[in-house]
C-alpha cells in the first residue's frame, strides 16, 4: 500500500499541508513562486525540510535551502 499512487498522493498533500502551515506561521504569506517550488518537493524532500525548517531565521534562509536542495 505505502507503494500506491494514491498514498503517495495523500502523503504528499498532507506533507504539503503542514509544511505550509508552519512557513506561513512563521514568515507569513510566502511568495507564490517560492510556494510553487515547495509544492513541488516529493514528500521526502518535504520531512527533510520540516526537520531544519526551525533552524531558519528568515526567509532567506528557506530560499537557500531550496536552491540547494532542489535547484
Amino acid at each position: 500500500m505505502r507503494q500506491s499512487v494514491i498514498y503517495q498522493d495523500i502523503v504528499q498533500k498532507e506533507a504539503l499541508k503542514w509544511v505550509r502551515l508552519i512557513i506561513n506561521s512563521r514568515f507569513g504569506e510566502i511568495d507564490a513562486s517560492l510556494m510553487k517550488r515547495i509544492e513541488n518537493l516529493s514528500p521526502e524532500q518535504l520531512e527533510a525540510l520540516g526537520e531544519v525548517f526551525f533552524s531558519f531565521s528568515n526567509i532567506n534562509d528557506l530560499q537557500a535551502y531550496l536552491a540547494r536542495e532542489n535547484p
